[in-house]
């Protein structure tokens, strides 16, 4: 398969399969943060009557449990299957997405619950990094970027439109309803992938050590370090907007959503913007996005009292964070030679090593005594740091050429 030999209906059909799989991603992992309380009230009754916080920090594990299995399966899957035809395996992955979220739904104790969780993170990286591969020669050359924001905008969509209406579902009807949804969303995703996305080949004479290798790239590690460090400035800010706007603004709870769909709204915009931009020059983009990023996170610290700059300013963030999405996806693809599924699977483990590590440095920094403000200083400072890294790499890589 390539460009060429696809008409723009056929190239939309595919790409739109993948970005409806992606899209029950991002529900999938992000519904279980407005659930929680529902979550942990249902799960561990007696807990949840001893002391309710204790209940709903342990429910959080069940986020973790999934970033794990993200982490995990993204390189593992990645390499494993990379020499059989592409568009087959993506069928499998979204099956396996399917029954694995399903499986939640039926789960009958905390425990099953958990397991389940982390079997549903383990396709998410391979599914979003083979994707990538598929969308971005589906698109042809000068548009892999697009290709893969287009895959990319289910995710950013998912939290203007799913989570939301996943969380109200859940708080309405059971927080097992939520996954049921998400497992039909999955399910037409895999019908779709069938019907719509053409034979695209794997390398036959990939092996995972041999895609392995690729961590013998310096590059690779930069650029999984921009990942893991940078876009965790994000998470660091995400994590706890809620607060922020109840505590910092001291606005109603009800405009928690309001703010979250704003930064939905900012991170759609972002994406597919982004991945024009990095088309048009990846270097100049994922240096602009990460400096972009600090300085929209220090206006929101120093702006947060006030609701309206502090939507302004999530918009501003959701925006900055989702300009980098397909360009740190585009740039690990560049860099990692003929190791390119896994390279492209990896970059979803370091976002969730990202999530984990912003998330938890966050909540150290609110431990301390510093209040909510203090996770978006937090976030500055981690996408400085990413911003460090990008500048170190790219510097490397132009010595390299002088050299070579």
């Amino acid at each position: 398969m390539t460009s060429s030999t696809l008409s723009r209906g056929a190239a939309t059909g595919a790409l739109l399969s993948l970005a409806i799989g992606s899209f029950g991603i991002g529900m999938t992992e992000f519904v279980v943060m407005g659930l929680l309380p529902d979550i942990a009230r249902d799960l561990l009754p007696t807990v949840w009557a001893a002391d309710s916080d204790v209940a709903i920090a342990h429910s959080g594990w069940l986020i973790s449990l999934y970033a794990l299995g993200v982490v995990v399966g993204a390189p593992t899957i990645a390499g494993a299957v990379a020499k059989y035809p592409r568009h087959r395996v993506m069928l499998v992955l979204a099956g396996a997405l399917t029954f694995f979220t399903a499986l939640t739904f039926f789960a009958p104790t905390f425990e099953t619950v958990a397991v389940s969780r982390l079997l549903a993170g383990l396709p998410h990286g391979a599914f979003f990094g083979i994707g990538a591969l598929v969308a971005s020669d589906v698109l042809g050359p000068g548009k892999r970027a697009q290709g893969v924001a287009f895959v990319l905008t289910g995710l950013t969509v998912a939290n203007v439109v799913g989570v939301p209406l996943g969380t109200f579902l859940g708080q309405q009807f059971g927080w097992r309803i939520a996954f049921l949804l998400v497992a039909v969303i999955f399910a037409a995703a895999t019908v779709m992938i069938a019907v719509f996305v053409p034979p695209h080949a794997g390398d036959a004479g990939r092996t995972l050590r041999a895609e392995l290798r690729v961590f013998r790239v310096p590059q690779v590690w930069f650029a999984l370090g921009i990942g893991a460090i940078g876009f965790g400035g994000f998470f660091a800010a995400y994590s706890y907007v809620a607060p922020v706007v109840t505590e910092v603004a001291e606005s109603p709870a009800w405009a928690v959503p309001i703010v979250l769909v704003v930064m939905g709204l900012g991170m759609t915009t972002g994406n597919l913007v982004g991945g024009r931009l990095a088309d048009r020059d990846l270097r100049r983009t994922l240096v602009g996005g990460l400096a972009g990023l600090v300085v929209v996170q220090i206006a929101l610290a120093l702006t947060a009292g006030w609701i309206v700059t502090l939507g302004l300013f999530v918009f501003a963030i959701g925006f900055a964070s989702a300009v980098l999405g397909p360009t740190i996806q585009t740039r690990l693809m560049d860099v990692a030679g003929d190791n390119q599924s896994i390279a492209a699977a990896l970059n979803h483990s370091a976002l969730n090593i990202g999530n984990a590590t912003g998330a938890f440095l966050g909540g150290v920094v609110i431990s301390a005594g510093l209040g909510f403000v203090a996770p978006i200083w937090t976030g500055a400072l981690l996408a400085a740091l990413g911003l460090a890294i990008a500048v170190m790499s790219l510097r490397a890589e132009r010595a390299q050429a002088l050299v070579g």
